[in-house]
């Protein structure tokens, strides 16, 4: 039979026969690995490790420790949830089911509508069904014979029509009874899933291929894990969650509020513009020290704008519109437009580059009201935005710089976090040439840091590869804020130039970057961080000053504007309740100092204060203790020691 070469990911490769599958390589790598492959990717597509291979290819065995594997586990069972609905509701019309983060979900169109209380009896039918299956099935189809597999169900319909005119092959997947339209990547075997390791969760509506014109569907959702123990400490973690949900808690605090008058956009209380006003300035002091100017631009410009940069054609369905006498413009969606047109407003000098414009700048996109979470996902937020003209030999130096104060400002919130590389997207703009330089500045100034990465090919924006940095917060979820991109693309649109020293015009790269990401997120993600326990630094109010009895109002008075002299934020409570009443109410507000007089305070010229974690010094001057708090503030810690 005839040799095929098959290359492993550490570059070694190997003489097969043709035909082999990915499950008889990994038994003859070795019975560990063997016994652990879920999948395998064949030239960097993700397949089924009985697929046979017939040619010269690069191979990766897939685990259940790759994100891969994961995703053949969730996408297997979401052919198994769908089975079990279909069963208990048989007029029930499927749509699809993909994987997502944690899980997967499969989204229905019942005759009647279904319920959360439905999902005990879906998940039990699921737990029933699962010893019955075993390997998945696959079966190429022409549009026809799969038009005919699926002949009452219009979306499986739809999804054929779309499939066939793109060229690609129409594939069927059965286990057990059941059988579903469907590109592979499962697991090698069910048996190797554990019963008690998924769960559904909960039911929501969705619109078929997320327009709302089409019609609603039920989307179910589930969690799914390798193991049990995974599966009960992440219900562990979304429990710990709900007590630090920050619409709760920026209600209890009043931080800020949501409104049906304004669905999407956000209503900042006193308290809360103070937190975010303190994350400005925090960054704008940062900024200063590295040479940034900041700038203020348009919230709308003109439709023309947004066609030459590119945003038209690869953004229109997140904008919104308005017309100003007769002429089209668009809410911005992003500030680098803006920035563009200020450095285009002069002819810079190569002894000037490169020029660092800064913006806390207001956008606009639109979300489907379905995906509105609080502060996570709104239609309006402020990004922390910076662009960067340079050149390309300054490329590497500044995002060497950018990802030193990446790790500065995470590092100030005990943030630890990972870095993913993302290159260039199927549908680009520019030239490969340009992507090339900037994929390699950007791969260069990480190795130079010697930072660990994880490379996502293909994911990149339209305009640039990017580094994105994802957060880990105490709960231990991630969250991606920052981001570096490397623009050729745009500069090259708008015609920006820059003189050199041989007196030619030549062309500056562009450099995008977000810190906090969107400023509303990130306050989100503080408040759920710290659970509402903000540091002294960022706390909306630092202090509050309570009275055992009216006689003590003045004294209390006096030691307010004492320590106000020092910025701080100081508040009374001269209310005429008892002391253990304000104090637990102060508790409540999640105020970091708590400062009680009395008549011994009085007399000794003295307070006794508080911390929230219930740590309590007496006898404390009033000016120590002012000298204290600004050496906590300027150091930024998490904590405050008495």
């Amino acid at each position: 039979m005839p040799k095929i070469k098959i290359t492993l990911p550490d570059g070694s490769s190997k003489s097969y026969e043709k035909g082999i599958t990915g499950l008889e390589i990994a038994e003859s790598i070795g019975p560990r690995l063997a016994k652990d492959a879920v999948a395998i990717e064949i030239d960097g597509k993700i397949s089924d490790l009985d697929e046979k291979i017939n040619n010269d290819a690069k191979i990766r065995i897939i685990t259940f420790r790759d994100k891969e594997g994961l995703n053949a586990l969730r996408h297997s069972l979401a052919h198994l949830l769908a089975a079990a609905v279909m069963e208990l509701y048989p007029e029930t019309k499927r749509t699809i089911g993909p994987p997502i983060e944690n899980g997967f979900y499969y989204d229905f169109q019942f005759k009647n509508p279904a319920t959360d209380n439905d999902l005990e009896k879906i998940e039990k039918r699921m737990r029933e069904i699962l010893p019955k299956w075993d390997k998945f099935a696959g079966k190429e189809l022409t549009a026809a014979e799969a038009k005919k597999e699926f002949a009452n169900n219009p979306f499986k319909k739809e999804l054929i029509d779309e499939f066939s005119k793109k060229g690609e092959k129409l594939t069927i997947y059965k286990s057990g009874n059941y059988m579903d339209l469907c590109k592979g990547g499962h697991l090698s075997s069910m048996k190797i899933i554990n019963p008690d390791s998924f769960k559904l969760t909960h039911i929501a509506g969705a619109y078929w291929r997320g327009n709302e014109k089409n019609p609603q569907l039920t989307r179910i959702y589930a969690l799914a894990f390798p193991t049990k123990k995974e599966l009960d400490a992440h219900l562990k973690m979304i429990e710990e969650a709900k007590k630090r949900d920050h619409r709760v808690i920026g209600k209890q605090l009043d931080l800020f509020s949501l409104h049906e008058e304004g669905p999407g956009f956000l209503f900042f209380h006193p308290k809360g513009v103070i937190v975010i006003n303190v994350l400005k300035d925090f960054m704008r002091k940062e900024l200063e020290k590295l040479g940034y100017k900041e700038i203020m631009t348009p919230l709308i410009l003109s439709k023309h704008l947004w066609e030459q940069s590119g945003h038209w054609d690869h953004y229109k369905e997140n904008m919104y519109f308005t017309e100003v006498e007769g002429k089209e413009f668009a809410v911005k969606p992003m500030n680098c437009p803006g920035a563009v047109l200020i450095f285009k407003e002069r002819l810079y000098s190569y002894r000037d580059l490169p020029i660092r414009l800064a913006e806390f700048g207001i956008d606009h996109r639109h979300e489907l009201s379905g995906v509105l979470s609080g502060l996570f996902r709104v239609r309006a937020f402020t990004q922390d935005d910076a662009h960067i003209f340079c050149t390309e030999d300054q490329i590497q130096q500044e995002v060497t710089q950018l990802i030193g104060l990446v790790d500065f400002v995470y590092s100030t919130f005990n943030f630890p976090y990972h870095i993913e590389l993302s290159t260039r997207p199927e549908k680009f703009a520019g030239r490969i040439e340009n992507w090339d330089k900037a994929e390699k500045a950007l791969e260069d100034a990480l190795k130079s840091k010697k930072i660990n990465y994880k490379l996502n090919p293909g994911d990149g924006a339209f305009y640039g590869p990017k580094i994105d940095f994802h957060i880990r917060d105490c709960l231990g979820r991630t969250w991606q804020c920052a981001t570096i991109q490397v623009d050729f693309s745009m500069p090259e649109k708008f015609d920006l130039k820059y003189v050199q020293e041989d007196g030619q015009k030549y062309r500056p790269v562009m450099i995008h970057r977000a810190i906090y990401g969107s400023i509303e997120r990130f306050f989100g993600i503080l408040i759920e961080h710290y659970a509402g326990r903000f540091p002294l630094w960022l706390a909306p109010l630092q202090i509050r000053i309570l009275t055992v009895a009216d006689r003590f109002n003045l004294y209390a008075k006096k030691i307010k504007e004492e320590l106000e002299k020092s910025s701080l934020r100081v508040e009374l409570d001269i209310r005429t309740e008892s002391v253990e009443y304000k104090v637990r109410d102060a508790q409540l507000q999640k105020i970091p100092l708590i400062l009680t007089v009395g008549e011994k305070e009085e007399k000794s010229n003295t307070v006794a204060v508080r911390t929230l974690d219930g740590k309590v010094k007496f006898n404390v001057q009033v000016g120590d203790l002012a000298d204290k708090i600004k050496g906590n503030i300027e150091k930024k810690k998490e904590k405050f020691e008495i």
